[in-house]
This record gives structure tokens, C-alpha cells and sequence, in this order.
């Protein structure tokens, strides 16, 4: 695997095939996005979590520079069976989030990881997995849950201690946070708790239509424990200066979300002194008055939806080329060929996984979101 270059290549490995995406821009921090697939789906779940990982070391010992992992994802077709070998297996020390959101490509695991060269990482007490590089600390979380009554409680619970491990750091939620996760167990009926707690924990945060919200995705996906209504993931920057974090909107295409009720950003991107990041929000085929665009054809909204991301990317002058992972929810599995097409006639290489999820809204029949990374000089920042 070339170095000195960003690159986005697939690889082909013992029953399974790893995707790879490299952003390298002659600095010490180099970035990877890996997404593993598990290509002979006649093995039994440990063989398959075995093959997995095997394949995963050796993408990371073919990747020179001592890239370290940051982030991991691991998407299960049977959480209640699945979850405890994942951990028992699982040896890195960095954020990891195991979720139930079967892989539509008949496998019963895959994996999106997340690495970086040059940096010292860490592990805080109060949970939060601390990436340090130049002036700027990185805080991830992974797997967050409480059990509290219902989804409602359990979100309020959630976003109340994740600002108090943020205070901890020197952080705030409106100032740091990035990005943030929730995945819910039984969407239909849970989403809505969801939302009514976020509203309220931003709205005390100062976090509002005014000001600003962050990146997010509100998807469907369960754990091993029924009763976790609710997941969160998150990622927060300390050290950025005021305007290194700007958001995206594409008004021509899309509303803004608080216009139906809920209070997330459809995209955010950072400027560092010598590469740009995006996080694209789950985003869906919707108009600029909120509506669903071409309900029950899979085809359209999927073209629509990449139209929406393409139109939120041109904002912060990016483009599909930069992207370094794409994670596609599916409703309904019967759609996963008609999708798998249009995406491989569109993107080559760009790791992407596929999975079974339901969406926020019934007559949304897919959804993505997406992290990107380009070039960039800018002498107003620090480097990454």
C-alpha cells in the first residue's frame, strides 16, 4: 500500500475483502477509513468474527507508519447471540461501538474502523477515548447507554452525562461536539422520546435554530439488551478556534431540520490548517419543504438522496472523491440489489457498508450518511 498518496483501493483477502481509503498530504498524520467485508457467508458467526478480524490485522500491519485505530463499528446481524464474542475477541483500547444492523450482503458482521498515524491516544476515566495530536485533543465515545424507563428518559440520561464528560475535558456540547449517533431500538415507536429529549437537552446547552446543532444520525439498531432503547455514539475536538467549524445546508434541496420538529445539522465540516473534514448527517430523499420525494421507488429516492449529499459536499467544496466512508441503511432488504447497483456504477473503492436498519420516517426506504477529507492550506489554523 503506497504512503506518500492518498489512495482509495480494495483488497482481497482469506474470505473477505477489506476497502481501504487513505488521506496522506506529506504530514506525520495520516488518515484511514477500512471498511471489512466477509465474503464466504456459509461460516458460522465465530468464524466469521474470526476471518474479520484476521483480515482487519492485516490491512493494519500492511499499513506502514504505525497508523492506530481511533474508532471502531461493528455491525452484527444478531446482537443477542453476537455481541459478548465480539468483546471477548476485541483487543484494541480505542472507542468501540458494536450495534445490531445486519450487513444486507448476507454476512453476519462487518466492521468500519477509523486510524490515524502520529498521535498519542489514551483511554480517560470517564469513559472517553482521547486522540491527541498538534493542539487539538479528539474525543470519542462509543457504545453509550443507560437503562432508564423509556427512550425519552433514556436520551435525557444519555446527553445530560455525556456534557458533564465534556465539562471534565474543558469542553462544551455547542462549542466541541461534532458528531453524534443514536441508535434506536424499534424506531417506529422510540423516535419520537428520542427527539423530545434532544430538543430539550440542546435547547438548556444553547443549542438552537439561531445558533446551531450537530451532525447526527437517528437510526434503527438494537443491542444484546432489549430493554436499551437507545445508543448513542459521539465525537467531540478540543482546541478548535472560532470559525474552524462551519456547517452546510443546501437550502436548495433541503429544509432545515428544525422546521419538522427535530434538532440536528445536515452537515458539519472543519477547517484544520492543512486538510478540511466533513460529516454529512443520515440524509434521505427530502425537498426543501421536508417532504418525502418519490415514495416507494428505491431507485428514485436513492438518486435523490445522493443528490442531497452531493448538494451538502459542493457547499464546503468537496465532492464524492473525497469521501472516505459511506454507510447506507436500508428498510427494507429486498431493495439491497437495485442500490448495490447504482452505487457501484457511481463510486469505485470508497469503503462503504450496506446494512438492514429502519429509517425515522416509514416512507423513507434508505438513508446515508458519510466522512470526507480534503487538501487543504490554510495558514489562519493549526494542522491536524
Amino acid at each position: 500500500m503506497l504512503q506518500e498518496k492518498s489512495f482509495k483501493e480494495t483488497v482481497k483477502l482469506n474470505d473477505a475483502y477489506a476497502e481501504v481509503f487513505c488521506f496522506a498530504n506529506n504530514t506525520e498524520a495520516r488518515e484511514y477509513h477500512v471498511t471489512v467485508h466477509v465474503t464466504n457467508t456459509e461460516l458460522n458467526f465465530k468464524q466469521q468474527l474470526e476471518t474479520l478480524i484476521n483480515a482487519y490485522n492485516e490491512i493494519r500491519i500492511n499499513i506502514t507508519g504505525n497508523a492506530v485505530a481511533v474508532f471502531k463499528r461493528y455491525f452484527l446481524s444478531d446482537s443477542a447471540n453476537q455481541e459478548n464474542e465480539v468483546y471477548n475477541m476485541e483487543t484494541s483500547d480505542c472507542a468501540i461501538s458494536v450495534i445490531q444492523q445486519p450487513p444486507i450482503d448476507g454476512s453476519k458482521i462487518a466492521l468500519w474502523t477509523y486510524m490515524i498515524t502520529g498521535i498519542k491516544t489514551r483511554v480517560l476515566q470517564n469513559g472517553l477515548y482521547r486522540v491527541e495530536h498538534n493542539t487539538y485533543t479528539h474525543l470519542w465515545l462509543g457504545n453509550y447507554n443507560k437503562l432508564e424507563f423509556n427512550s425519552e428518559y433514556q436520551t435525557r440520561i444519555l446527553l445530560q452525562n455525556y456534557v458533564m464528560k465534556l465539562i471534565e475535558t474543558g469542553c462544551t456540547l455547542a462549542d466541541n461536539c461534532v458528531r453524534t449517533w443514536f441508535f434506536i431500538n424499534d424506531i417506529d415507536n422510540n423516535y419520537n422520546g428520542v427527539v423530545k429529549a434532544r430538543n430539550e437537552i440542546f435547547m438548556t446547552q444553547g443549542l438552537t435554530p439561531k445558533t446551531h446543532y450537530i451532525s447526527s444520525t437517528g437510526i434503527g439498531g438494537r443491542q444484546s439488551n432489549h430493554k436499551i432503547l437507545v445508543q448513542m455514539d459521539a465525537y467531540s475536538i478540543n482546541g478548535l478556534k472560532q470559525g474552524q467549524m462551519k456547517y452546510v445546508y443546501a437550502p436548495e434541496y433541503m429544509n432545515r431540520t428544525s422546521e419538522y420538529g427535530v434538532s440536528f445539522e445536515r452537515g458539519t465540516y472543519i477547517d484544520y490548517g492543512d486538510r478540511r473534514h466533513i460529516y454529512i448527517s443520515g440524509t434521505a430523499s427530502i425537498d426543501n419543504k421536508g417532504n418525502i420525494l418519490h415514495i416507494g421507488n428505491i431507485q428514485q429516492q436513492t438518486l435523490r438522496m445522493l443528490e442531497n449529499v452531493g448538494a451538502l459536499l459542493d457547499e464546503a467544496d468537496m465532492g464524492f472523491t473525497d469521501i472516505g466512508v459511506m454507510i447506507v441503511y436500508l428498510r427494507d432488504i429486498a431493495d439491497f440489489r437495485t442500490v448495490k447497483k447504482i452505487f457501484n456504477h457511481k463510486f469505485e473503492n470508497i469503503p462503504c457498508i450496506i446494512v438492514h436498519a429502519s429509517v425515522c420516517r416509514p416512507g423513507w426506504l434508505i438513508e446515508m450518511e458519510c466522512i470526507g477529507v480534503k487538501d487543504l492550506a490554510n495558514k489562519q489554523f493549526k494542522t491536524f
